[in-house]
C-alpha cells in the first residue's frame, strides 16, 4: 500500500515523495483517515513510528486546502529538539505548498519568534514555558486554532508541565480538533485526555512495547570495569552511529569527556546546555561529525537522527517505559537496530520488566576478548558470537566534549 489511496492534495504527495517515504507506517495507516475525517484522536505510539507524518500530513492537506493566515494549528512537544524536529518535518512534507510554521521554546531569544508571528504563521509548534510567554505579552493570538497536537503527553506529565497545559488550553476555542498522542497512558494522563477529546478514535499501535526491528543483548557487567566496555564495544561498532544513556547529566558529560581523551569523535547531550550547545551536539550527531552521542533520557527526548545503529544503556533506565523510549531512537522506519545495554547485578528486577515488554528472554552476552579479571558479573553470562563489526576500523578525530 502506498499513500495514494489517502487521497492527499498533488502538492502533499509531492513533499511525500522528496522526503523518500513508499508505504505509511502502521501508526500512519491508522491515523491519516481518522484525521483527515477531522476526529478527535488518541494515538498510542511509541517514538519511532513514524507519528509526526501520521498527523502532519493530512494536517497540512487541510491547510493547503483552505487558506487562511493565522494561527490554525497549535501542536505542544515536551522539549525544544522534539519541536524544532516537528517544524522541520512539517517544512519538509510542506515544501511545495504555502504553509507557514515557527517553532517556539526556550533558551532562545524571544525576537525571531515574534517576528515570523507577526509576518503571520499558520502551524506553530511550541514547548508550554515559551508560549505561556508569548501568550502573556500578547505576542500571539490563538482564538482561531483548528487543530491541536499533544505530543509525547506522557513526557509531558513527567516533566510537570500539566499545569501550563490547562492555562493554553484555556485560550483555544473549545470547537476544534484534538489529537493526542502518547506512549503510555499513566492515570493522569487518561484523565486529561478525557477531558479534552470528543468522542475519540482511539490508534493504538504496539504500545508500550520496544519496536520489533531492534534486537536486544545484556551485558553483565561491574560498575567499575563499564568504561573499559565501552571502549572495547565501540572498536567493534566502527562505522554506525552510537547512542549511548547515562543516568545523569554529570555522568553524561564525564564520560563524553573521557570517551573523547580517549580518541572517539564524541559529542554529551544533557540538560545544563544552552539551546545552540544543544542543537550543535544534534547536529553534528546528525552530519556524521560525531559518531558518539552520551545522552540523559530528558535531554535525548525528540532526537531525529536517521541511521543510529545501535543504542547502549551505559546506565540502565529506572523503568520499562524510559527503557522504550531509549531505544526507539533505533530501529526507527522499520529499519534494523540494536539496544545494547550494561546490566550491573541490581538490575536484575529491570531486566526481567524488558523481557516481559519484548515478549521472549533476552540473551546475556560476554563481548569476546575483553579482560572481564575474574570478577563477579550478575548473571554469568556464557559466551556467544562476537558483536558484528559494522566494517573495518578507522581512525576517529579527537574532538573536545561539546
Amino acid at each position: 500500500m502506498n499513500f495514494d489511496r489517502f487521497a492527499f492534495h498533488p502538492r502533499i504527495l509531492s513533499g511525500i515523495k522528496a522526503i523518500g517515504y513508499n508505504e505509511p507506517t502502521p501508526i500512519q495507516e491508522q491515523a491519516i483517515p481518522v484525521v483527515l475525517g477531522e476526529r478527535d484522536m488518541m494515538g498510542v505510539a511509541q517514538t519511532g513510528t513514524g507519528k509526526t507524518a501520521a498527523f502532519m500530513l493530512p494536517i497540512l492537506n487541510r491547510l493547503v486546502e483552505r487558506n487562511g493566515r493565522h494561527v490554525r494549528v497549535l501542536v505542544l512537544a515536551p522539549t525544544r529538539e522534539l519541536a524544532e524536529q516537528i517544524h522541520q518535518a512539517t517544512q519538509m512534507l510542506g515544501k511545495d505548498t504555502a504553509v507557514r510554521s515557527v517553532a517556539i521554546y526556550g533558551g532562545v531569544s524571544k525576537g525571531p519568534q515574534v517576528a515570523a508571528l507577526k509576518r503571520g504563521v499558520d502551524v506553530v509548534i511550541a514547548c508550554p514555558g515559551r508560549l505561556l510567554d508569548h501568550l502573556g505579552d500578547r505576542a500571539i493570538d490563538l482564538s482561531r486554532v483548528e487543530v491541536l497536537v499533544l505530543d509525547e503527553a506522557d513526557r509531558m506529565c513527567d516533566m510537570g508541565f500539566l499545569p501550563d497545559i490547562r492555562r493554553i488550553l484555556n485560550a483555544l476555542p473549545t470547537n476544534r480538533q484534538t489529537l493526542f498522542f502518547s506512549a503510555t497512558m499513566p492515570e493522569e494522563i487518561r484523565r486529561l485526555a478525557q477531558n479534552i477529546l470528543r468522542e475519540p478514535v482511539t490508534v493504538q499501535v504496539d504500545a508500550n512495547t520496544p519496536a520489533k526491528t531492534v534486537s536486544h543483548t545484556f551485558f553483565p557487567i561491574t560498575e567499575g570495569l563499564k568504561r573499559s566496555l565501552l571502549l572495547a564495544m565501540l572498536k567493534e561498532l566502527v562505522g554506525g552511529r552510537v547512542l549511548v544513556f547515562t543516568r545523569t547529566k554529570h555522568r553524561a558529560q564525564n564520560l563524553a569527556a573521557f570517551l573523547s581523551k580517549a580518541g572517539h569523535s564524541v559529542a554529551a547531550l544533557q540538560g545544563n546546555m544552552s539551546q545552540r550547545e544543544r542543537q550543535q551536539a544534534i547536529d553534528g550527531f546528525r552530519a556524521g561529525r560525531f559518531d558518539v552521542l552520551v545522552a540523559t533520557d530528558v535531554a535525548a527526548r525528540g532526537i531525529d537522527v536517521e541511521k543510529i545503529s545501535h543504542v547502549v544503556n551505559f546506565d540502565m533506565p529506572d523503568s520499562v517505559d524510559a527503557y522504550t523510549h531509549r531505544i526507539g531512537r533505533t530501529g526507527r522506519a522499520e529499519r534494523a537496530g540494536e539496544a545494547l545495554s550494561f546490566a550491573v547485578a541490581t538490575d536484575k528486577l529491570l531486566r526481567r520488566q524488558v523481557e516481559r515488554a519484548v515478549g521472549k528472554p533476552i540473551e546475556s552476552k560476554r563481548l569476546p576478548g575483553f579482560d572481564y579479571g575474574g570478577s563477579a558479573v550478575g548473571d554469568q553470562p556464557r559466551p556467544v558470537r562476537q558483536v558484528p563489526t559494522a566494517m573495518a576500523p578507522r581512525p576517529r578525530r579527537v574532538l573536545r566534549a561539546a
